[in-house]
């Protein structure tokens, strides 16, 4: 496995000059080896800052010879922008190509060999990426969520229509130049949140930053207009490369049947059906040992293809 030292800090100026913070993880060499490696672009879902969660994704990956970038979007973590803690679906794709063309003309990276990953509500970016990318080698979703107007479905009536009230007042707002307003992001059931499935809290403990960074569990509220009107399952039978979609059984978060369907749909798509919930692919959750067996076949597998 790679160690502390193997990991740098990186930081790049973003499409509206705000600085993207990432974490590097150089590929280890294989066999003394020398040549270029293969890269893994990767981020997190809603609210999630790349020191949650990711590290033992990023570490197994270089550790079987891919560099990965692991990075904060715009607003989110270490990198810059204002307001905080605001989800804008145009901003992250930007953010993701940023880091993707980066990643392609990094010293000793295989610009023919570059993969984009995302988690969770990255699903969503992955998808669209995979559609729109044309020299994408591959593309790993996982839990992802690709319909974000069958996300806010999956929510009690009553909490949706509370939500989305709220969502309206800070986008009026911003309009204004008012202050933003925040919600919480995760809550205990029947709390008033973004996310208040059974198992959010377990969530949250899982992805506790590694680092020891603070994480202030809020988004502002007009984000969600975005996340509801962001539907690329129906761009998935565009996807110009191979993508494997890794879909919880027991998902209570992400929506599993418009994920299934992108599978279905992307000409060179794969699933995987994973056991247990949205969190348990991550690091401590019944499925992870499998998730990253699976997912590293498929970088190995695809990875082959494209020398």
């Amino acid at each position: 496995m790679t160690t502390a030292a193997d990991r740098s800090s990186q930081r790049i100026q973003g499409a509206d000059g705000a600085l993207i913070d990432m974490w590097v993880y150089r590929a280890a060499a294989r066999g003394g080896a020398m040549t270029p490696a293969p890269a893994v672009v990767m981020a997190h879902g809603i609210g999630g800052v790349k020191a949650a969660g990711l590290d033992p994704f990023a570490r197994a990956f270089a550790a079987a010879g891919h560099t990965c970038f692991v990075f904060d979007y715009r607003h989110w973590g270490a990198s810059g922008g204002e307001p905080r803690e605001v989800l804008s679906v145009p901003a992250q794709l930007a953010d993701y190509r940023t880091v993707l063309q980066h990643a392609r003309t990094a010293e000793g990276v295989d610009p023919e060999r570059v993969f984009v990953w995302g988690t969770s509500f990255a699903g969503m970016h992955v998808v669209e990426l995979a559609a729109s990318e044309p020299y994408l080698a591959g593309a790993i979703a996982q839990c992802p969520l690709v319909d974000g107007l069958a996300g806010l479905l999956n929510v009690p009536p009553a909490r949706g229509l509370r939500l989305m009230r709220q969502a309206l007042l800070d986008r009026v707002g911003a309009t204004r130049g008012a202050e933003p307003r925040y919600l919480p992001l995760i809550v205990g059931e029947g709390e008033f949140g973004v996310i208040a499935t059974e198992d959010a809290l377990l969530g949250q403990e899982r992805l506790a930053p590694i680092d020891g960074s603070p994480w202030p569990n809020r988004i502002t509220a007009r984000s969600l207009l975005d996340v509801t009107f962001s539907r690329p399952v129906r761009r998935a039978g565009r996807a110009q490369c191979p993508m494997l979609l890794v879909v919880a059984e027991d998902d209570t978060m992400a929506p599993t049947a418009p994920a299934v369907r992108a599978a279905a749909r992307a000409p060179r798509g794969e699933l995987y059906r994973s056991r247990g919930g949205h969190y348990d692919v991550y690091a401590g959750g019944t499925d992870h040992d499998n998730v990253l067996a699976v997912e590293l076949a498929f970088l190995e597998r695809v990875g082959a293809q494209r020398v």
